[in-house]
């Protein structure tokens, strides 16, 4: 027979892990919210053989996407890119970059985009096969860029 007093300690302890549970998983939703630039930083390729991909992203809680392409606009012509074309119907940003002095340029696309109650801005700098731009250098230009979105 189990007693009352054991069943309410059972029950008690349930619900406490419940509630454990649920602020932990709270904790890391809020930090995915909450991931910099930096870390977020990616690189899809293979250096030299196939494109190279150099991928980030960050979301900024109550700003505005429009604001904030503005802003990005800025920021992508302060980092050297020219041809920059801005689509305000789509909150994207296109830009090239020609490093290479053979007529091959890397492409530099921004998108601003409402996500819940903040505005996410992701990131991707291509370069092509043959071509390879140091993860330090890329990772801290395209993390300026995002950054400027927040003023």
């Amino acid at each position: 027979m189990i007693s009352l007093k054991r069943f309410k300690t059972s029950a008690f302890s349930k619900l406490r892990l419940a509630i454990y549970s649920c602020a932990l998983a709270a904790i890391g939703v809020s930090s995915a919210q909450a991931a910099s630039c930096e870390s977020n930083f990616t690189v899809e390729g293979v250096p030299l053989v196939t494109a190279l991909s150099y991928k980030t992203w960050e979301a900024f809680p109550k700003l505005d996407p429009k604001k904030a392409l503005d802003r990005l606009a800025s920021a992508v012509l302060a980092e050297g890119f020219s041809d920059m074309k801005v689509d305000k119907a789509f909150g994207a940003i296109t830009a090239l970059q020609e490093t290479s002095g053979f007529g091959r340029p890397q492409t530099l696309r921004v998108v601003a985009r409402k996500l819940g109650g903040a505005t996410r801005v992701d990131v991707i700098f291509s370069v092509q096969a043959g071509q390879v731009a140091p993860e330090d250098s890329v990772r801290g230009s395209v993390c300026r860029v995002i950054a400027a979105a927040a003023g």
